[in-house]
């Protein structure tokens, strides 16, 4: 089970780098918006790696790009493997890839707390994200689904609707022992 959570969601993560990647390319195509050096400030920060002046190495940059894209979609599949598929996840989804860029540019002080930033490019980078959030988790909602429902989607299928005095599954259809 953790084996195929874990591909999935490296698959499910490249994927939605990708649709992000190709998403920014458009749009800074039709803004002029510059690339970002920010992942690989990051990475560099993160890692003791020499940093560099202005333009920042593009291996660098891709790596963390797509590197943080492709570990995020493991929590993905995790998400989708018990049961939390579809657009709510996915939107949960979009909140996670945001904190988790948030702690890390924070963190190395590369980055500012989003409500600091102008309205124009907080609204970009929201909206990047929940591309990249909503194309992940299409892939690893399609990639769970070929091994059922889920426990969640199970405990669910008990009852239909939210109600109180709803057992939980037997242990034997969850994931735990």
């Amino acid at each position: 089970m953790i084996k195929r959570m874990l591909w999935q969601g490296l698959v499910a993560g490249t994927a939605g780098g990708l649709v992000m990647t190709l998403g920014e390319k458009i749009e800074q195509t039709l803004t002029g918006r510059p690339d970002s050096h920010v992942p690989a400030r990051v990475l560099e920060r993160l890692t003791g790696m020499r940093e560099h002046a202005g333009k920042q190495p593009l291996a660098v940059n891709w790596a963390m790009h797509f590197g943080q894209a492709a570990l995020l979609g493991v929590l993905r599949s995790v998400m989708a493997n018990v049961g939390l598929r579809g657009p709510v996840a996915s939107a949960q989804f979009t909140i996670v890839r945001l904190t988790n860029d948030q702690i890390l540019e924070n963190a190395t002080g590369v980055g500012a707390p989003p409500q600091t930033w102008p309205r124009r490019e907080l609204v970009v980078d929201l909206l990047h994200k929940a591309v990249y959030a909503f194309a992940t988790g299409a892939v690893a909602d399609a990639l769970a689904a070929r091994n059922g429902p889920g426990p969640g989607r199970r405990h669910a299928a008990l009852r239909p609707g939210r109600h109180a005095g709803v057992g939980p599954l037997p242990r034997k259809n969850s994931y735990s022992r």
